[in-house]
């Protein structure tokens, strides 16, 4: 996507662009001239992601923009006012506004605990209903006044509910304010937007919650920043109250090329589909499968009795690397034919994996049933499709969980 100076000289809030989408679509949009207040809460380094405020608004003004940085609780009702009254007085006003600030735990409801829920409820709706309400005064003086949510279209499928209602629940208030917004604004000339993206997007935040290999079925940030810079160069009266998916933006654009996107250009046919879309569940699979691997290393469904040589296998793979990469206790509740418990302890040296319950406490419980189990350890079936399906439920520590693809990938090539 071509910059064609049309946001020069805007003024945009984004909110949560210290990293990831939302400072990518603040990169994009400075490379017109515009003004970006950089709304986040990070102003001192994370431990585990990169990025601040201040280093993000730095990148903005080296790509030629001009930056505002605020640190931000979007849950701070006087955090948020006191960001908009000092980017008005900075900027002279307000154009646009991006929110992007978003919380996940994709948990079923009895692992849901309620500090959990309320952090992704006050963040995902709260914060963007709030955040909106306070930016709509200055976006109705403006003469290009859009709302751009990074939510998704309002799929009612109970698919996309049972796995983690309250997570969909969340953003689905970011998308239920779309909705509203861009009737009740209307007549003011604001556009109000969601934006979501096809597949999954690799950024630092990913690679924490799924661990080192997320990238290989994933479009870079850049997809979605080239999407909402198309979004936001349009008439407002002309673009409102859509419920849009980055490739479709950039193709109406004129962009056929989307293997750009890609981290790995080799799987640009092969992506993994972001949540909410208009994919069955078993077609999701099916797609997450293919593109996992090579043709040549599928291997027929598990026969009976192939459970326990799994664990098997498990236990001759434990070595001193695993354990500390790992550092987790798991319990595997394996249904259907070959139905029972087993355990892995990959925390404390030299590791043990065994039949029954664990002896020492798990950090997280997976249960799924046998046909599924063996699919998913020998590559065929990825975690995060059958977690997505719900053919892979887990309890405990999710992001432990998806440390288990590290173990996964040295079982592909021996079973």
């Amino acid at each position: 996507m071509i910059n064609t100076g049309k946001l020069a000289g805007r003024t945009i809030f984004i909110t949560g662009a210290s990293r990831g989408i939302g400072k990518a679509i603040a990169l994009k949009a400075a490379q017109d001239g515009a003004n970006i207040v950089v709304a986040a809460k990070t102003a001192e380094p994370h431990p585990k992601l990169p990025g601040t405020i201040y280093t993000a608004a730095a990148e903005i003004e080296a790509a030629g923009g001009k930056a505002l940085p605020c640190v931000v609780d979007v849950r701070d009702e006087n955090a948020v006012r006191s960001a908009v009254k000092n980017a008005v007085e900075k900027f002279g006003g307000i154009d646009i506004l991006i929110n992007n600030a978003s919380a996940i735990s994709l948990t079923p409801t009895e692992q849901t605990d309620m500090k959990r829920y309320d952090l992704m409820h006050n963040i995902n709706t709260r914060g963007t209903f709030l955040v909106s309400k306070e930016c709509i005064p200055y976006l109705k003086k403006s003469n290009h006044a859009h709302i751009l949510n990074i939510s998704p279209p309002l799929n009612m499928n109970p698919h996309w509910f049972s796995n983690h209602v309250a997570y969909t629940m969340a953003k689905y208030g970011m998308s239920m304010c779309v909705l509203g917004m861009a009737r009740e604004f209307k007549n003011d000339n604001i556009a109000v937007n969601a934006l979501w993206p096809r597949t999954a997007i690799f950024t630092a935040a990913m690679e924490m919650l799924t661990g080192e290999g997320s990238d290989q079925f994933s479009r870079k940030p850049e997809i979605m920043s080239d999407a909402a810079y198309a979004v936001l160069c349009k008439e407002p009266k002309n673009c409102t109250g859509n419920f849009l998916i980055d490739d479709e933006v950039l193709q109406a654009a004129g962009i056929t090329d989307l293997k750009q996107y890609a981290c790995v250009p080799e799987n640009a046919d092969k992506l993994m589909p972001d949540f909410f879309l208009d994919v069955a569940p078993e077609k999701l699979v099916e797609f997450a499968a293919e593109g996992s691997h090579a043709a040549s290393l599928k291997k027929p469904a598990a026969a009976s009795g192939k459970i326990e040589g799994l664990f098997q296998k498990i236990e001759s793979l434990l070595s001193d690397e695993i354990i500390k990469k790992t550092g987790a206790v798991y319990e595997f509740n394996v249904k259907g034919e070959e139905a029972g418990l087993w355990f892995a302890d990959l925390k404390n040296n030299p590791g043990k994996v065994g039949k029954g319950k664990s002896p020492i406490t798990a950090d997280a419980t997976l249960t799924m049933d046998s046909k599924h189990f063996f699919d998913m350890f020998s590559g065929k079936l990825k975690p995060a499709s059958a977690f997505m399906t719900g053919k892979l439920k887990i309890s405990g520590d999710l992001q432990k969980a998806m440390k288990l693809e590290k173990l996964m990938g040295g079982l592909k090539s021996k079973l």
